[in-house]
């Protein structure tokens, strides 16, 4: 088992990190803050390069409904276009941001936005992000619309072409661009999907948080899901399933967020634990409820949210600064 270290302290601008993903043409990181610690912090963009500087790229723009944006997972479209999932529903106690989550397209010249997109909006808790092809598929960690079996959670993906614009969710299964639904069997934590990866395959991999299971998606040729199945679990090694990564050998790395800890899954499905901390503030780079992988490099770099405070987590408090700390890719 690793031991994680230290990758940066975040500016003071900085409460919550969560959403990573490389920008393959400067060779920097992207990082998501959508800043819930903090509300009168805005949620904003930074840019890492590989000296560890870091910057504010921009502000996440408003929803003009709201004056509100959160931004969680985020990712680069084939125009470099940046695809910014805004869940203002995470924030349970605002009842005037439910089901206002958007999905957003976010053109920019440099450092300069040049134009917004709405993608989707109405929705109630989208989380995670990515593109494969024409399409991105976004992860909706609660669908509490749609009734589950015995009372259990509903949660499901969408499906939205890159050039889509103005989609209004209904968080129904009326919703045309849902692709696939899940139930969280877990009744002490009742949170649905939320991180999510492809293989070189085209193969979609789903955590279902509360269950600590990872879900593989196969699709025929004209992209329609013909399974979606239950891949890997192992309630020893892996308790949650926030963000999920995946390097070169096809190993996903999973953001343990309730156990403090960082999961990885084998090809063949084999689930272990590659580095746990204790409750702690990060500062000496131990895992403080960690939120997001990205292989980056040989690197495995992870935000940590610290936040989250309740009997399924080990974190019992929120601390600043935030920090990123970082592991080893492991063939």
């Amino acid at each position: 088992m690793q031991t994680s270290k230290l990758f940066m302290i975040l500016p003071d601008y900085i409460c919550t990190p969560d959403g990573l993903e490389p920008d393959e043409e400067t060779g920097e990181l992207i990082l998501a803050c959508p800043n819930f610690a903090d509300l009168s912090m805005p949620s904003c963009i930074c840019r890492i390069d590989k000296d560890k500087n870091i910057r504010k790229w921009f502000d996440v723009p408003l929803n003009e409904k709201t004056n509100e944006a959160r931004a969680m997972g985020i990712a680069f479209g084939p125009d470099r276009d940046l695809y910014i999932v805004d869940n203002q529903g995470w924030l349970g106690d605002r009842p005037d941001l439910q089901f206002q989550g958007r999905i957003i397209r976010v053109r920019m010249d440099g450092d300069k936005i040049v134009k917004v997109t709405t993608v989707a909006d109405g929705m109630e808790h989208p989380n995670g992000l990515r593109i494969k092809g024409d399409y991105m598929y976004v992860t909706q960690s609660t669908l509490s619309k749609v009734p589950g079996p015995d009372g259990k959670l509903m949660s499901c993906v969408y499906r939205f072409h890159l050039d889509d614009e103005n989609i209004h969710i209904t968080n129904t299964l009326e919703d045309k661009n849902i692709i696939a639904t899940f139930v969280t069997k877990n009744p002490r934590c009742q949170y649905g999907v939320d991180g999510i990866i492809f293989d070189k395959a085209g193969n979609l991999y789903i955590g279902n948080f509360g269950d600590g299971e990872i879900y593989k998606l196969t699709f025929d040729e004209e992209g329609n899901v013909l399974t979606n199945e239950p891949w890997a679990k192992n309630p020893e090694q892996l308790k949650s399933t926030d963000g999920m990564t995946m390097d070169q050998y096809g190993n996903i790395y999973i953001a343990d967020f309730s156990a403090n800890a960082i999961g990885k899954v084998s090809p063949t499905g084999e689930v272990t634990r590659l580095a746990v901390s204790p409750d702690t503030d990060g500062l000496h780079g131990e895992l403080d409820q960690p939120g997001e992988p990205c292989v980056w490099g040989d690197d495995i770099i992870i935000s940590c949210f610290d936040l989250v405070t309740d009997d399924d987590k080990v974190n019992t408090a929120h601390e600043m600064p935030a920090t990123l700390c970082m592991l080893k890719v492991e063939p």
